[in-house]
C-alpha cells in the first residue's frame, strides 16, 4: 500500500475534517504531506521552503480561489489535482483541462490520478540526493 512512497504532496484544503482525512489516506499510501494549508498565503509561503512532487488543491478556500497556488506550481512543473465541488462550469477556463476529483472525493480515484500525474516525475527526495 505504498504507492506514493517518497512523494511529497502539498495539500491545500480549508475543511478541517476533509483535510485530515485526505492527509491520513495519502500518508497510508506512503506520501509525506506538506500541510494541510487553509489559505493561498499559507500555501504560497511554503513553496520556496519545501520540495513538492505534486499537489492536491481545493479551489474554494473560504471564498478565496486557489489559482495563484496552482499557477506557482504549474510554473515549477509540479503536477496538481483539484479536489473540489466545482464542476467545469464554475472553474476558470485556464484550469479546465487539469486533473480534477469531484467532492465528495473518491479516495481511490484520487490515488489513481496522483499516480498517473507522478508517473514521469522524479521524486523530490531523489532529486536532492
Amino acid at each position: 500500500m505504498a504507492e506514493l512512497t517518497g512523494r511529497r504532496i502539498l495539500l491545500v484544503e480549508d475543511e478541517y475534517m476533509l483535510a485530515a482525512e485526505l492527509a491520513f489516506f495519502l500518508e497510508r499510501h506512503g506520501a509525506s504531506i506538506i500541510g494541510p494549508f487553509r489559505s493561498v498565503a499559507q500555501a504560497l509561503a511554503v513553496l520556496d521552503r519545501e520540495p513538492i512532487d505534486a499537489a492536491v488543491l481545493d479551489i474554494n478556500l473560504g471564498g478565496e480561489r486557489v489559482y495563484p497556488v496552482a499557477d506557482a506550481l504549474i510554473a515549477r512543473n509540479v503536477p496538481i489535482v483539484f479536489a473540489t465541488g466545482y464542476d467545469e462550469l464554475l472553474m476558470e477556463r485556464a484550469y479546465i483541462g487539469l486533473p480534477r476529483c469531484p467532492k465528495p472525493i473518491d479516495k481511490s480515484a484520487l490515488l489513481q490520478v496522483l499516480q498517473r500525474a507522478l508517473a514521469h516525475v522524479p521524486s523530490s527526495s531523489t532529486a536532492r540526493s
